[in-house]
């Protein structure tokens, strides 16, 4: 249980402290009636490595908010919602029951705030490969987004 915890604190860690780096590889733009998904990346994991950071905009061109719900994606065991907060000095990482994303308005999954959580990776993440991965929104239905791997470290190419 330890070591679990220790593998997750040092996930949180790596994302809070990488908060200048964004998709080098220009991600595919995937849209519905209503919801827009852009910039969708993650990073390349280290052999051993059990989690890893997913990233994205999620604009909702709708009348109404909408929400997402969950994600799910072969590479992993399971995939959380997750936001990451300052209290006083201490870095909090939690898992959030879903994500708002409002009327005719954005949202920013990004390094340091909200994103999702890939847990228990099957394999390494390399650089260059592309995730695939589902996401449930309550109205928009399911969407599935193609997550560029990037490499650790890589600055933003928008």
């Amino acid at each position: 249980m330890k070591s679990k915890l220790f593998v997750v604190m040092c996930a949180a860690m790596g994302i809070a402290l990488s908060g200048n780096t964004s998709a080098q590889n220009v991600s595919q733009t995937v849209s519905t009636s209503a919801i827009k998904i852009e910039n969708a990346y993650t990073r390349a994991t280290m052999p051993g490595q059990q989690v890893a950071g997913g990233f994205m905009k999620i604009e909702n061109k709708g009348n109404s908010t909408d929400q997402l719900l969950s994600a799910n994606s072969p590479i992993a065991g399971e995939v959380q919602l997750h936001e990451m907060a300052m209290e006083g000095n201490v870095m909090k990482m939690r898992q959030v029951k879903d994500i708002a994303v409002p009327a005719g308005g954005a949202v920013e999954l990004k390094p340091g705030g909200l994103h999702l959580m890939f847990m228990n990776i099957k394999a390494p993440l390399s650089a260059g490969e592309t995730v695939p991965v589902k996401l449930k929104f309550a109205k928009a239905g399911e969407v599935e987004v193609k997550m560029p791997v990037n490499a650790m470290g890589q600055n933003a190419k928008h």
